[in-house]
């Protein structure tokens, strides 16, 4: 246990849920600690007793911040929006807001889930790799379009915003699971802008302290 005072994050390298939430402690130049937790040793450390006090969801990341413990991904970053303004992650502009918060929930509630580890592990290892890609290409074929409209520099306009945040680990799971991005060209070239700035590249899953040594960068 951590005893600094500084914020806690805990997080899985290859989650791209806690990847979201490492973009935005980056961006914000909140310094923080990490404690990982494995996903798929010890039967999933997740599961374990002190790890469920945390977050009864036995999800990552939980961010021990201010006091309090916050589990889900989008609450932690628009607490973390909420609390630390600056750079701004939600435009001010309720519209532009509302499309950066659709095209989030799109990825985070729409695309992510469907082929994360505990739902690939139900539909069993012989169909995990068509089960994710029909998952993927059925999100990025509504979210490509979304962009279309919506998209200057980044996802909404040319500000970073939390859409970026949740489109980047999922264009990563998307190479993951060999989805073809050909058709897709408005989010590959969103995401090759974002993968140059240095909070979506010290936060990159092959840069964490639990990321095992072949899959360093």
């Amino acid at each position: 246990m951590t005893t600094s005072g500084k914020p806690v994050l805990y997080s899985y390298f290859r989650s791209s849920c806690s990847w979201r939430v490492r973009i935005a402690l980056a961006l914000k130049g909140v310094d923080y600690e990490i404690i990982p937790i494995n996903l798929t040793k010890d039967g999933g450390q997740q599961f374990s007793e002190e790890f469920q006090t945390l977050n009864p969801m036995k999800q990552v990341p939980a961010l021990k911040i201010d006091g309090i413990i916050i589990g889900q991904s989008l609450a932690i970053i628009e607490y973390l929006e909420e609390t630390r303004p600056t750079p701004r992650l939600l435009p001010q502009d309720p519209k532009k807001r509302a499309s950066v918060r659709m095209i989030s929930d799109l990825i985070a509630a729409g695309i992510q889930p469907l082929q994360n580890l505990s739902v690939l592990k139900q539909v069993g290892e012989q169909n995990q790799l068509a089960w994710a890609q029909k998952a993927i290409t059925s999100g990025f074929n509504a979210l490509e379009q979304i962009l279309q409209s919506t998209a200057g520099k980044y996802c909404v306009g040319d500000e970073v915003s939390m859409a970026d945040l949740c489109l980047v680990p999922q264009v990563a799971n998307a190479e993951r699971f060999k989805v073809d991005l050909t058709p897709y060209a408005t989010i590959s070239h969103i995401n090759k802008t974002l993968l140059a700035l240095e909070a979506f590249q010290v936060s990159h899953p092959c840069r964490q302290p639990d990321t095992p040594v072949e899959l360093r960068a």
